[in-house]
């Protein structure tokens, strides 16, 4: 069978399957968040916490309770790197630099997953697990709870209350993410991935030289860090290391746990608005897209200049031959469109072309299908971009799932359509401009443009991937990339809750003969142009002197 072919049926089966879980799991999905019974533990959790379960939050509570939530977890976190000198399975690793674990801590409660560190020679078991993949659960459930309060805004009416998100929270964890991902890793556990609490040893490599090679409890990681689309690693190598993602079978099972949520939540969203063919048309616009970012990369790979890369069928560098050209770059486009940090391959070896279409795909807003929940809502504020431009066509006011979409709200999905590219052309900006973070750049010209590009626009986009070639562990990018982690998590997740507070509290508007009908393969054709110019309009500038420049030249 050629690589070519191969490529082609493993992206036709992963889509099958998804295609074949989202809808089961959507329509759960949708029963965990409109359920009025409380599970016994939730119940516990609820009175240690003195939580209030039937309390209704307005949409500033509602994101109050976020961000403080958000707030201790960077704190806990940030104490359990500091401290981790003291505590058990410690493994001899002592405290994290002040900077770096500021940094760590802010990524992993962002859902960013970013590590300027190598996890097998700075982190203990006890830290992994009670502090990092705690937060891979929390992160992922954040970003359910919010994307679950938007569609309430879509389906209230003359109310800014979206729910509670405390009871979101723990649904989202308890009831979602934690029985799937223990699942996930009992397979991956099957397909050889490491589960155990064992230190560093020693062992033989095939030369006769000696190598300490760490155990640890890895597939339990593995699974809620894909699920959740985090991305991060228990080692260095991340999802391209032998212990993460020993063979094509695992390689398969993370990239279905990546895609399921997303794809999920969608179908719940048609459940929940109580149109299916509303979930149809964005779920179709996001498999184009992903699609299209997918042969783009692939093809490009497979079309890499040079006699070497021709015999090998692709462009081999940096990529795992248990893999191959096929599967690294599958792995990579839906890493890149789901804001999962996870590699199976090093980005920065990608030909120039299939490294600016990862670029691109992150730049998107991770729409394709994006994050956990926040691909979604993510594409329900660019649907409304669509509505207000056809309703400007027409000369109505633009109507989008029976909510007129007004001067206040276009307002809030332009700031939203704003903040990400401001945080991530800002933050390259400044790198490039002082001497000091100049230095971090190995490689000069377009490639080292597209290096620090690539880094602001995954720490802004809540990604987590690097693309390799940047010495990120310095001071300087430690608190800048810090800085675009937060204000790139938080800032769209007000601006969203506030959008999701002003429709909520209009009443149902009926569909008319006028009314722009956005179920329909018309409706997803507008939608993707407007995601397609909105990315190119604000992006093109910096690709086309980065990796087009490079691909060109």
């Amino acid at each position: 069978m050629s690589a070519t072919l191969a490529a082609v049926l493993q992206a036709a089966l992963l889509a099958l399957c998804v295609g074949l879980l989202a809808r089961p799991i959507g329509t759960y999905l949708a029963r965990v968040f409109t359920s009025e019974r409380h599970l016994a533990i939730e119940r516990v959790i609820y009175r240690v916490g003195g939580i209030d379960p039937a309390a209704d939050q307005r949409w500033t509570a509602y994101l109050a309770s976020l961000v403080g939530f958000s707030a201790a977890s960077i704190m806990v976190l940030f104490a359990f790197l500091q401290l981790q000198g003291s505590l058990p399975l410690s493994l001899g690793f002592g405290a994290m630099p002040t900077d770096q674990a500021l940094n760590t801590a802010i990524s992993f409660t962002t859902n960013t997953n970013w590590q300027s560190y190598a996890g097998e020679s700075a982190l203990g078991h006890l830290v992994q697990m009670a502090g990092l993949a705690v937060q891979n659960f929390v992160s992922a459930a954040v970003g359910i709870a919010v994307a679950i309060a938007v569609i309430r805004g879509f389906t209230r009416s003359h109310t800014d209350r979206l729910g509670n998100f405390w009871v979101d929270l723990v649904r989202g964890s308890i009831r979602v993410l934690l029985p799937i991902a223990a699942i996930g890793a009992v397979v991956l556990v099957f397909g050889g991935v490491l589960q155990n609490l064992a230190g560093p040893h020693d062992v033989t490599t095939l030369s006769g030289a000696t190598q300490s090679q760490l155990g640890g409890p890895v597939a339990s990681q593995e699974a809620i860090k894909e699920l959740g689309t985090n991305g991060g690693g228990f080692f260095n190598a991340n999802s391209a290391h032998p212990y993460e993602n020993p063979n094509p079978f695992t390689n398969f099972a993370e990239l279905l746990l990546i895609l399921l949520i997303p794809f999920a939540l969608v179908s719940a969203f048609g459940t929940l608005v109580g149109d299916r063919k509303q979930a149809r048309t964005v779920t179709l616009v996001m498999a184009t897209l992903l699609g299209l970012m997918i042969v783009v990369t692939t093809v490009s790979e497979f079309a890499h200049p040079g006699i070497a890369a021709q015999l090998a069928g692709g462009a081999m560098e940096g990529k795992e031959a248990r893999f191959g050209v096929g599967s690294s770059t599958l792995f990579a486009s839906v890493t890149t469109g789901t804001s999962t940090g996870a590699v199976n391959a090093a980005h920065d070896s990608l030909s120039p072309l299939a490294g600016g279409a990862v670029l691109l795909n992150m730049a998107l807003g991770e729409i394709a299908p994006g994050g956990t929940g926040s691909g979604l809502y993510g594409m329900l504020v660019l649907a409304m971009v669509a509505v207000f431009i056809a309703g400007l066509m027409v000369g109505r006011t633009p109507e989008y799932l029976g909510k007129k979409l007004g001067p206040a709200q276009i307002k809030l999905v332009a700031l939203y359509i704003l903040v990400t590219p401001t945080i991530v052309l800002l933050g390259t900006a400044v790198a490039l401009a002082f001497e000091g973070p100049r230095g971090s750049i190995l490689n000069a010209g377009p490639h080292g443009l597209t290096e620090v590009l690539y880094a602001f626009t995954s720490a802004g986009n809540n990604n987590g991937s690097a693309f390799g070639g940047l010495s990120a562990n310095t001071p300087f990018y430690n608190l800048a990339l810090g800085a675009a982690m937060l204000l790139g998590r938080f800032l769209p997740i007000a601006i969203v809750l506030a959008l999701a507070g002003s429709l909520g509290r209009q009443g149902p508007t009926p569909a008319t003969a006028g009314t722009l009908p956005t179920n329909t393969t018309l409706f997803a054709g507008l939608l993707l142009g407007v995601v397609l110019i909105v990315a190119g309009l604000t992006y093109l500038p910096a690709l086309a002197l980065g990796p087009l420049a490079e691909g060109v030249r």
